[in-house]
């Protein structure tokens, strides 16, 4: 709630309430502005565990990234994180066969019915039990979970209302370990489960008389995957051990009878009516001998073993496609082989990752392969048949440090302690490049003005300048000494340099064009914890932990102009964007605003009550007190400066305003427990007399879990530990164009957005402004009045009909008689419209003629306009890059295409070199560049 401060009428703060006759509409249109950032996208994290799949057209990959699920388009090469996220890491994803719907299962056993069609939740559903493995029948009217040692079958939800979304159909015993794997027959008459105890059981989805159960033995090892060829019984089975049996049914699938009820059963389900029921099937592993007559029996006709002779590799991951006979595997050494089946020819072996490949998918075409490598965080799809990547991505496998964004927002840079620099497109959501030249963790990352040079500083006692045209380390900075580098910062105009140093308290200043060392800036008493340069002027603010900020003045060389006390040791510091106030954060978690001008604190926050920290599994003390040692550890201001973003220890995100010092709202970055530090109080049941059940591994028998040591067994690595990593937010940053702003978390880096679809934000609304009234207009040729009202009632369609009802030769007339309140809504229309609409030229000349007629009023309010001017900025730059390359490569093709018919039909000439016809050879290159340039002279004519 936005309480009124004191002394201040609500007129003075909302003018346009007094002129509206809805003002309660007005004022919740005014909250609803405030408020309405959500959960767009996740970046940084491809791959978490789970399995993959593909969608039904082949084109998109859907890969579960811890508590979500994001769907790679690799067609329009874009990624979607879908808006839901489960209680904890997703298990495992099943999709149905037409596509429509998904059950996501975590690994608490709770299940999400999902329709990827709405991106909704349907359903909440709760297994009772850690899930495996999920998997629809091909005619999507049933899917089965392994759950434990059992095996349960469900009707699949349909498209019509239903109360309860799962009904149990059978549960199906005989394994007597965990069952790992699932596949179906092509008719959905039966459906084969694979087990830990090396048994692979095939059940009937009916009453069938001649098939109820079947157990097929064969291995020593897990069963890692099973899967029935195509319009048959026949079965593959793969164990752990890298072995593959290939078993041969004697019956047919249309061999498969119907058991007809009998006796009392048949009257039963007469007085039922066919009524849904839950059944029970008991399989046993040796059936009697007077059980077996009549039924399908299943004999092994080969088997073959993926290990050389002296060579051990866990096989780990496998997939089969019936139709092209391909048969996929993943080892634990991150090596693939392809197969073709029955004969078990190799096609292809190669390694993707030094890690174990956890996970492998195969579209509908059998082209494309999707793996899944968890210790890495990798996702590769390899196309199989040309042997090339369609999408290689890869996360920081550790923590991620910090984050910038690109002057026009269309870039994101991450730094991690992994040592690497990664660089994201937020229109795609891929890295497009990496850096690797750092040899410890990146500190701190920044983009200079031009938008084209990243400055990153690191742990090994470097910092370096990446150029973005040549994907090339240009610069490397360095100190006298070694030393250890906590932050940099980069001034307005891009020639300085400067680096905190976290073990020498120095600042270290450089010069971008030279590389040489300018300055070394000594007189804090502790660790720099941050720099920020004055956006305005040439001053550079330095944070530390001796209780100080220090405003150092580069045109006075280097010197002090003031230092501010502090009560508590500062951990970040920032420059609003317009350079007139700087905003610190202290260990004692406040936040404390400054005049930079006259040193003067203009005013504080107390957070410590907004951070909510949780307590950890091992904490001793509760988490009220644990707070208490908890403060921010990063700022970042809005794009127009009335607002502050701050992050810390905590999953929580403040956002405050600046003027009035309140908290506006409060973002939950995640609600994921498989995270540590994520609840308030610790569960009783995990302590008992021995201790907390939180010290002994539980996933010691999961894969990829380490095993428990113990006295006189080799098995197991004395000094593996396996730990649940704690929720923060290391770095946040607002993007320049005041649409959306970005944390770097423990779950990846979450991009939050303005969302325009659910908002209703009217601009002056009187009863007179209708949609009828404005298409009236529009039939009048009252194209100003008409646009004028649609801004008035802020609804998009209207305002899109509007604008392009103007002819395109009365733009300039009608962008000239605009009101100046009305000039910045028409460009931030703009710049969203050059997202969807084609009509480039169209909105081009809008923006070009809005701007040639306010430019110099525009100029007065640069500081208000920034943000919609930089966003304009990143849309159209967008659409030149595309254009640009497009350009190239037409061009490139048709001198390709000249030179090639020039050639055609000539004879190699005969007279010696130097002739004449080897001069003319550059004035016909001329000509055939002539088709392709345009000279001053050419005009705006269409480009051929």
């Amino acid at each position: 709630m936005i309480r009124e401060p004191a002394g201040v009428s609500a007129p003075s703060l909302w003018p346009e309430a007094s002129l509206s006759p809805f003002p309660e509409l007005c004022f919740l249109c005014v909250k609803t502005a405030l408020f309405s950032f959500q959960f767009s996208n996740l970046l940084g994290t491809v791959y978490r565990c789970g399995n993959l799949n593909f969608t039904c057209d082949g084109n998109s990959v859907i890969s579960p990234v811890g508590n979500r699920v994001t769907v790679f388009d690799l067609k329009h090469n874009k990624s979607d994180t879908l808006p839901l996220a489960t209680r904890y890491n997703i298990k495992c994803v099943g999709l149905s066969p037409d596509g429509r719907l998904a059950i996501i299962v975590d690994e608490g056993g709770d299940a999400l019915l999902t329709s990827l069609v709405c991106r909704a939740v349907l359903h909440h559903f709760h297994f009772k039990g850690a899930v495996h493995s999920v998997s629809f029948s091909p005619d999507g009217r049933k899917f089965v979970v392994t759950k434990g040692n059992l095996a349960q079958m469900y009707h699949a939800p349909g498209r019509k209302r239903e109360f309860n979304a799962f009904v149990l159909d059978k549960t199906y015993f005989g394994p007597y370990d965990e069952t790992t794997c699932i596949d179906w027959t092509d008719d959905s008459r039966c459906f084969a489960v694979g087990s830990k105890d090396m048994s692979t059981w095939v059940f009937g989805a009916e009453r069938w008389d001649n098939l109820i159960y079947y157990a097929l033995g064969g291995h020593k090892d897990a069963i890692v995957g099973c899967f029935f060829e195509s319009s048959s019984l026949d079965l593959y089975t793969l164990s752990q051990d890298g072995a593959l049996c290939v078993w041969q049914c004697d019956t047919p699938p249309e061999g498969l009878r119907l058991k007809a009820p009998t006796g009392w059963k048949a009257d039963l389900l007469q007085r039922e009516d066919g009524a849904e029921r839950e059944t029970t099937v008991h399989g046993k592993a040796t059936p009697a001998a007077e059980e077996q007559q009549g039924k399908v029996k299943y004999s092994r006709a080969a088997k073959y073993f993926f290990n050389k002779e002296g060579d051990f590799n866990h096989l780990t991951a496998a997939a089969y496609h019936k139709k092209v006979h391909l048969l996929v595997t993943g080892f634990a050494s991150g090596i693939f082989h392809l197969h073709e089946l029955p004969e078990f020819n190799l096609i292809h072996s190669l390694s993707v990752s030094d890690q174990r490949v956890s996970s492998i998918a195969i579209n509908g075409s059998g082209d494309w392969i999707a793996f899944g490598c968890s210790g890495l965080g990798q996702l590769l799809v390899w196309e199989w048949q040309s042997e090339s990547y369609v999408l290689k991505q890869q996360g920081h496998f550790n923590s991620m440090v910090s984050l910038a964004y690109s002057p026009d927002g269309q870039y994101i840079v991450t730094g991690g302690d992994d040592s690497k620099v990664k660089v994201w497109n937020t229109l795609s959501g891929f890295c497009f490049i990496t850096f690797t030249e750092h040899s410890s963790g990146v500190t701190g990352v920044t983009f200079t003005t031009t938008g084209y040079v990243i400055v990153t500083s690191s742990m090994d006692g470097t910092v370096r300048a990446f150029d973005l045209h040549r994907y090339r380390n240009f610069r490397t900075f360095t100190s006298p000494r070694p030393t250890q580098f906590s932050c940099v910062a980069v001034n307005s105009s891009g020639d300085i340099v400067s680096a905190g140093a976290q073990d020498s308290f120095e600042i270290l200043i450089w010069s971008m064009q030279t590389g040489r060392l300018l300055d070394v800036l000594s007189g804090h008493e502790g660790p720099i914890s941050g720099l920020c340069f004055n956006p305005t002027k040439s001053v550079l603010a330095s944070a530390s932990w001796d209780r100080t900020v220090r405003l150092w003045d580069m045109a006075d060389s280097w010197r002090t102009t003031e230092t501010l006390a502090l009560t508590s040791d500062a951990l970040a510091v920032t420059f609003r964007p317009d350079g007139a106030e700087l905003a610190v954060a202290t260990l004692n978690s406040q936040i404390t605003f400054w005049d930079p001008e006259n040193a003067v604190q203009t005013g504080s926050i107390e957070g410590r009550h907004d951070l909510k920290t949780g307590r950890k599994e091992l904490d001793k003390i509760t988490a009220k007190h644990s707070a208490k040692g908890k403060a921010f550890t990063t700022l970042c201001y809005s794009a127009d400066g009335q607002s502050i973003l701050a992050g810390g220890m905590s999953k929580f995100v403040c956002i405050y305003h600046v003027r009035e010092q309140i908290l506006r709202k409060k973002f939950e970055i995640s609600c994921n427990l498989s995270l540590d530090a994520m609840e308030e109080f610790l569960n009783r049941r995990k302590m008992t007399e021995f201790g907390n059940l939180a010290l002994i591994d539980q996933d010691a028998m999961e894969e990829g879990g380490v095993p428990i040591p113990l006295p006189g067994v080799k098995k197991g690595d004395m000094s593996s530990r396996h730990f649940k990593p704690e929720i923060r937010v290391t770095s946040l940053r607002f993007s320049p164009t005041g649409r959306c702003w970005a944390a770097t978390t423990t779950e990846g880096l979450l991009i939050y957005s303005l969302d325009a679809r659910m908002l209703f934000d009217p601009f002056e609304l009187d009863t007179s402004v209708t949609p009828v009234q404005i298409r009236a207009a529009l039939c009048q040729r009252d194209f100003t009045r008409a646009i004028l009202m649609a801004f008035r009632l802020n609804e998009r369609k209207l305002l899109q009909e509007a604008l392009e009802s103007v002819p395109w030769d009365e733009i300039e007339v009608i962008s000239s008689s605009l009101p100046d309140l009305y000039v910045e809504k028409a460009l931030e229309f703009l710049a969203s419209s050059f997202e969807e609409s084609r009509h480039l030229e169209f909105y081009l000349i809008w923006t070009q003629k809005l701007l040639m007629a306010h430019g110099q009023k525009l100029k007065c309010r640069v500081g208000t306009l920034l943000p919609a001017v930089q966003f304009l900025q990143k849309s159209i730059q967008r659409h030149w890059d595309d254009v640009s390359k497009l350009c190239d490569w037409n061009r490139y093709s048709l001198q390709y295409a000249l030179a090639v018919s020039k050639q055609r039909g000539l004879k190699r000439p005969s007279e010696p070199p130097g002739s004449e016809q080897e001069a003319d050879a550059p004035e016909g290159d001329d000509n055939s560049l002539h088709l392709l340039r345009r000279g001053p002279g050419d005009g705006d004519g269409p480009l051929a």
